[in-house]
């Protein structure tokens, strides 16, 4: 399998993003957003996903985090589409169940070529210091619509919004390391009956 990585810089009028990915790295990462709850929670995707990510972005947050938020999430599923390349020989299914004291998330996602987010998130609380946590679903939908996968993020169980976070993207990392593994026996093999993904 060739070297899965990828660098997408997404301009506009609201938003500036540079995303740097690496799908074989150790869970290395940088980010410089002005959002910080969401680089902690990105930083949950890389290290539990072992993707090296850097993300520097700039945006109208003299308004408000929703431009900058929903476009790092396009811009990260574009830097994912990208650095998968034709998605020969992945496993391309994955899902996590991960715990943190009382809460508990589940995700499941599958590299199929198919946006869809299927969101049963309610947090016991509208925001989380100053992050307003309507947000998480802008960033997953635009995720989905350009990595191109059908997600399914579900808390089953919490009461600090905190933890419920943590967990989603813990569980999001580990499923999209599960998902994106080279399966040995599908080596150069398309995993779909379609042909194409």
């Amino acid at each position: 399998m060739s070297q899965r990585t990828a660098q997408v810089e997404r301009n506009t009028l609201e938003t500036q993003i540079k995303i740097d990915i690496n799908l074989d790295g150790t869970g290395k990462a940088t980010f410089i957003t002005g959002v910080p709850f969401l680089d902690h929670m990105l930083d949950q995707v890389a290290r539990h996903g072992l993707i090296d990510l850097n993300i520097d972005a700039k945006g109208d947050l003299e308004i408000d985090a929703h431009h900058t938020v929903e476009d790092i999430g396009i811009t990260l599923g574009q830097a994912f589409s990208k650095a998968l390349g034709d998605k020969k020989g992945i496993v391309r299914y994955g899902h996590s169940y991960v715990p943190l004291d009382e809460a508990l998330s589940r995700v499941v996602i599958d590299f199929s070529g198919r946006p869809g987010l299927f969101y049963g998130v309610d947090y016991p609380r509208s925001t989380i210091g100053s992050f307003d946590v309507d947000l998480f679903r802008e960033f997953f939908q635009g995720f989905v619509n350009h990595a191109g996968v059908s997600l399914h993020v579900d808390n089953l169980k919490g009461t600090n919004a905190h933890h419920v976070a943590e967990t989603v993207f813990k569980a999001l990392g580990r499923a999209i390391r599960m998902a994106i593994t080279a399966d040995p026996r599908m080596a150069g093999i398309m995993p779909s009956t379609k042909g194409s993904l």
